[in-house]
């Protein structure tokens, strides 16, 4: 017996080592981060962590935009050594509930860090007689089905957000699809929809105008992005929504480069000045241990699967 303990002693020992060893040596060559395509949020995010994260790892960092539903994909299936990571929106985690997907968004990644989070505002059209949720709530029970939302297309955050009103608020108020941000916004402002929810940045100069009458934020506190602006959660309890991004690796990348990654994205995303530059973008910055973002991945992909089902979303 005491045999066996030597040599199981030996070989943990022995991993435990080897694992450690990895974890210090990486990086010893450039790392590919994958991302979505150029000019949109995961990108601005994918560049500046690109840049952060090269100087701390004593690495060149590479940004590799790909096309939609392809850079989830080709992280999915790299090999599980770090130097392939995914910066991904909510979209990662929130497509494969309503339509089938090459990837699996638990199973095939390891997560890093939630990165930023970008709430979205509640905003209605000035003909509708509502300053508050609850009013619009009380004018939606009022008269059920004759309020209309807009959104950018079918299981876009907007369509999202819209329905898990109605699903927790009890009301009944009819989804538009849009071709597209810009028509949606085009169909507000021109009254054709009642209300609609998009981000700070798109809404702003429009509330500022009084084109548009900002009703409530969708992230669970007050934010610096909507100074004074309530929470939607203040009048519907449960409420939060909104875009976010991340750092994953592919599934099965060893413990101690996880955490080597983790450390340095959490230690870069907190210094001030680059919390400042994501806000002036309109997004906040949310870094976590992976252990956090797991359990968080879990959680809100049961929550909105839920709103998913109830709404019939999922495609066929």
């Amino acid at each position: 017996m005491s045999t066996v303990r030597t040599v199981m002693g030996v070989f943990v020992a022995g991993t435990l080592a080897a694992a450690a060893a990895q974890g210090q040596e990486y990086p010893n060559k450039p790392i590919r981060i994958v991302t979505s395509t150029p000019g949109g949020g995961n990108d601005y995010a994918a560049r500046i962590i690109a840049v952060g994260i090269a100087g701390l790892l004593g690495q060149q960092v590479i940004v590799d935009n790909r096309g939609g539903e392809l850079a989830p994909e080709i992280v999915s299936k790299a090999a599980p050594d770090g130097y392939t990571l995914l910066v991904a929106g909510s979209s990662m985690w929130i497509g494969p509930l309503i339509r089938k997907a090459a990837w699996d968004p638990i199973k095939d990644f390891a997560p890093v860090s939630f990165t930023t989070t970008a709430p979205n505002i509640l905003v209605v059209h000035p003909s509708v007689p509502v300053n508050t949720v609850a009013e619009l709530v009380e004018l939606a029970k009022a008269k059920p089905g004759t309020l209309n939302f807009a959104s950018s297309a079918t299981g876009s955050a907007a369509h999202l957000a819209g329905e898990l009103l109605k699903s927790l608020a009890k009301i009944n108020i009819v989804h538009i699809p849009y071709k597209g941000q810009g028509p949606a916004n085009i169909a507000i402002l021109g009254g054709e929809v009642q209300l609609t929810f998009s981000s700070p940045a798109v809404v702003a100069p429009f509330v500022k105008s009084g084109r548009l009458r900002a009703l409530a934020i969708t992230s669970t506190k007050p934010s610096a992005l909507a100074p004074g602006l309530p929470t939607m959660a203040a009048t519907v309890p449960g409420f939060q929504i909104g875009s976010a991004t991340s750092v994953l690796a592919p599934a099965r990348t060893p413990a101690a480069i996880v955490n080597r990654l983790n450390r340095e994205v959490v230690k870069f995303l907190n210094q001030p000045e680059v919390k400042e530059k994501f806000l002036s973008a309109g997004v906040e910055v949310i870094a976590s241990s992976p252990q956090e973002f797991a359990a968080a991945l879990k959680s809100e992909m049961a929550r909105l699967g839920k709103v998913i089902e109830e709404a019939g979303m999922r495609e066929k």
